[in-house]
């Protein structure tokens, strides 16, 4: 299995899901996207999140699973959260892989963008880019712009415990921690969700697909995320009531319940035929 996480994320923070599907039999593996977590900066500000194209990760995940396929024995699982959903999404579409199974986290295939529309939203970044803004923050927050007071745990997870776990790797490993992204990534984000949600792209994925998520997610499009289910060939669609946005991080009896279903999805793929 190769596991990529999101925007700004970084590996350590899932050891504790990757250790249980270690434990099950799955040879674990992945990469720090460019730009982020252990892998260098695209800026000389190393606190913005940057990149001119989604294409630029998308292929780089391309080259990846290239050599892993060609080095490791199936069954071959492609999973992701966040942003690293998207891009795993875009792979599946672009590339047409036919892995044997994909999990999607909380998939970023589409930014929330309230309060204004999508289009006015998608607009808006373009014209920051345009007028010479490409390289600076797009916001303030980490995760997202919100309004003073909020409290970005609670955007993230319901457990207080596993949030705190992400501090201290940063703390311990300053070097991994990045700010937020600059307006071209957030231009570039709403092109490649554009290019995603085209006529005749996700009905192209024959790859078996099992998303988890929040229906009330505030970082990530929840809306977006039931309609590439529903125009996927063969998917799977879990949404929890009451989750936060990093559904592998929240409380045990929520997460219990993400775990369990990907378990079943992991274990079909391996089950012999008959």
């Amino acid at each position: 299995m190769i596991f990529q996480t999101g925007r700004g994320d970084i590996f350590e923070k899932y050891l504790e899901s990757l250790t249980e599907w270690h434990e099950a039999g799955w040879n674990l593996t992945g990469f720090d996207w460019r730009g982020q977590s252990g892998s260098g900066r695209m800026l000389t500000d190393p606190t913005v999140g940057h990149i001119e194209s989604f294409d630029i990760w998308v292929e780089d995940l391309a080259d990846f699973v290239r050599e892993w396929r060609a080095e490791t024995p199936g069954p071959h699982v492609l999973g992701a959260h966040s942003m690293g959903g998207h891009l795993a999404m875009r792979y599946l579409i672009d590339h047409r892989p036919g892995l044997d199974g994909a999990v999607f986290s909380a998939p970023m295939l589409k930014v929330v963008s309230k309060p204004l529309p999508e289009r006015v939203a998608a607009f808006v970044a373009r014209m920051f880019v345009r007028f010479g803004f490409a390289d600076q923050h797009a916001w303030q927050e980490n995760e997202r712009p919100s309004i003073p007071g909020s409290s970005r745990q609670k955007l993230l997870t319901h457990d207080f415990e596993r949030y705190s776990d992400e501090n201290w790797w940063l703390r311990e490993k300053p070097e991994l921690k990045i700010g937020p992204p600059s307006w071209q990534w957030l231009a570039a984000a709403y092109k490649s969700s554009a290019k995603m949600f085209a006529k005749d792209t996700f009905e192209q994925v024959s790859t078996p697909v099992l998303i988890v998520g929040a229906k009330k997610d505030r970082l990530v499009n929840a809306r977006a995320i039931k309609t590439a289910a529903d125009r996927l060939a063969n998917a799977q669609l879990m949404m929890h009531d009451f989750a936060a946005h990093e559904v592998l991080r929240e409380r045990d009896d929520m997460r219990d319940i993400f775990m369990a279903e990907i378990s079943t999805f992991l274990n079909a793929l391996v089950r012999p035929a008959g």
